[in-house]
């Protein structure tokens, strides 16, 4: 704790004004902590009611076990968890760890956002497709699908904020929603249905916010990642090599990688290159 608050410190000048300024950073880090966790109780809902098709809004949130609905004071992200002690207030049932999970990663995501790229409208947007990605990574785990009440909007609004809010620009955003796409679907193609359709709109979607180059490493951290996981289930877990991982949350983790360090791995393969 204290490292972080003499790294915030640090990147203003020692004056009244910098004291103010630094003050006002933690402010916002604060802020989009507490943000990011009532976003994530949120995500909690998609992920469970979206494969399934039940309304996010009505009726409201209850308990798996029992189905009594959860009290506000229940319902306060990471809090009411810690306080009930990971258990129902009505039947005493357990409740997974993965709720407040999602809502830490969905705060500390916004948080790093913040310091990544500070107080702006691309951060929001880089917020919108982090919470998204969230989401799909959960529900990929659990269902083997990639929802596409997600993927098409989301391939439209990667457009739009590309066009008038990203640095990225329309052309840029356009070409790496085709060539991820492309890509994909000459994979799916080729391997015979060894690529389902979810994933294929989710590098569309995914090239939609990061453009061409991003999509490509996208593609290669999360083909990475997965073989790595991939061979450890294979070493250690008995998994044959038929047995089928869901590809989104690895695709998902290469995107998360590229928003924040995307530009500067370029950069150092490039130097790279020239040597």
């Amino acid at each position: 704790m204290a490292s972080m608050i003499y790294a915030i410190v640090s990147r203003f000048p020692p004056s009244i004004e910098g004291i103010l300024m630094a003050f006002s950073f933690s402010y916002s880090l604060s802020a989009a902590l507490i943000f990011g966790l009532i976003i994530g109780s949120f995500l909690n809902v998609c992920i469970h009611r979206l494969p399934i098709n039940e309304s996010l809004m009505a009726p409201s949130s209850r308990c798996p076990a029992c189905r009594h609905p959860v009290r506000w004071r229940d319902n306060i992200p990471v809090i009411s968890f810690l306080v009930l002690r990971g258990r129902c207030r009505d039947c005493g049932q357990p409740i997974s760890w993965r709720y407040p999970l999602v809502e830490l990663a969905n705060g500390v995501g916004y948080v790093l956002l913040i310091w990544q790229f500070g107080i702006g409208l691309p951060t929001a947007v880089y917020a919108l497709l982090y919470s998204s990605l969230l989401v799909i990574t959960l529900i990929d785990l659990d269902h083997q699908i990639i929802p596409d009440v997600i993927t098409y909007p989301g391939m439209v609004l990667g457009l739009a904020a590309s066009s008038v809010i990203l640095p990225l620009g329309f052309l840029n955003a356009l070409v790496g929603l085709l060539l991820g796409g492309a890509l994909f679907y000459g994979v799916a193609a080729a391997s015979r249905g060894g690529m389902g359709g979810g994933d294929i709109k989710l590098i569309a979607m995914i090239g939609a916010f990061l453009g061409w180059k991003q999509v490509l490493l996208t593609i290669f951290i999360g083909a990475l990642a997965g073989s790595v996981v991939g061979l450890f289930l294979m070493a250690f877990k008995g998994k044959s090599r038929k047995y089928a991982v869901p590809f989104g949350p690895f695709l998902s983790l290469g995107a998360v990688v590229c928003v924040f360090a995307g530009p500067a791995i370029w950069n150092w393969y490039q130097r790279l290159g020239a040597l």
